[in-house]
């Protein structure tokens, strides 16, 4: 899967995942309006209107774009109607040959970390079935709890030629309490990311693993430190645009071959209407708003990489 990644940036020229995390004060109106008429205002409604949203964005965009990356807790929030809601999405995703990223950002160990894998990267056994549950490309996951919660993700990976990306070093402004840790003179980061490396070399695809790093763009020295550790590790690169995040943040994280990372942007594109900027579309098209928003964040990503 990190090759059709890898090709899919190369063709569509845009190093670029949208997420989508869709909050209800993101949706517009004449979309509640329809959903809440037809299951009134409950978690179903709640739910609908999220797909719909969702379905509107990727049907603008994904021409544009390689991948995709849905939170989930954005859909856990409405309960078992929300998550119908993810489910939906990822399959639709899939449909149009986007590369799904499920942004879940597990972490445990043993059987419970198993579990996580097989059901959003691997088949649950069912009888003599093996059947995908959610069957996301890439998952995200958390290291801290050690190789354990990481090594039951890597067995699926290799089962199913499917990839992950490792919380490195994240972008809010208090991840530095635990990860900016000094052990032995270096910091936290810097031994989870050596640590990503080294995981990495047990899953390769063509010119990248398929483990790859969640780098914050909100840490633009860090990430070329971690450029450095992890080379053969894709980036994912969130923090761009609504955290501050700009082009000429990103230049580090990128290898000389222009590839190696990929930049997400969340609420600045699905809920690019709501800019000033982008005021003109009004809420009736907040698709085409997020569109153009896509076209921005690319020319200025390429202006930036020169």
């Amino acid at each position: 899967m990190i090759n059709k990644l890898v090709d899919k940036i190369k063709k569509t020229n845009a190093p670029i995942v949208v997420g989508l995390d869709p909050m209800l004060s993101y949706i517009p109106e004449h979309i509640l309006k329809k959903t809440y008429s037809e299951f009134g205002e409950t978690l179903e409604g709640a739910a609908e209107a999220i797909w719909q949203y969702n379905k509107e964005i990727v049907d603008a965009t994904y021409d544009l774009i390689p991948a995709v990356k849905p939170q989930i807790a954005m859909y856990e929030q409405f309960g078992v109607e929300g998550v119908k809601a993810f489910q939906k999405t990822v399959a639709y995703c899939k449909e149009k040959d986007l590369v799904v990223i499920g942004d879940v950002k597990r972490g445990d160990i043993g059987s419970t970390s198993e579990a996580y894998a097989v059901g959003h990267l691997g088949k649950v056994q069912v009888g003599s079935q093996k059947i995908s549950a959610f069957d996301e490309d890439f998952a995200t996951v958390n290291p801290y709890l050690g190789s354990d919660g990481i090594k039951p993700f890597i067995k699926v990976c290799k089962e199913e030629n499917k990839g992950l990306f490792i919380l490195v070093k994240t972008s809010n402004p208090s991840s530095g309490e635990f990860q900016d840790r000094l052990i032995d003179g270096r910091p936290l980061y810097e031994w989870v990311g050596e640590k990503v490396a080294a995981w990495g070399e047990e899953h390769m695809g063509d010119s990248y693993s398929y483990i790859g790093a969640v780098v914050g763009a909100t840490y633009p020295e860090m990430g070329k430190v971690l450029r450095k550790v992890m080379p053969k590790s894709y980036i994912l690169v969130p923090g761009y645009g609504a955290q501050g995040g700009k082009g000429k943040d990103l230049v580090h994280f990128f290898n000389e071959d222009g590839l190696g990372a990929i930049v997400n942007s969340s609420r600045g594109i699905i809920a690019a209407y709501k800019q000033e900027q982008y005021a003109k579309f009004g809420a009736e098209g907040f698709a085409e708003a997020s569109r153009q928003a896509v076209l921005d964040m690319k020319a200025d990503i390429a202006s930036a990489l020169g």
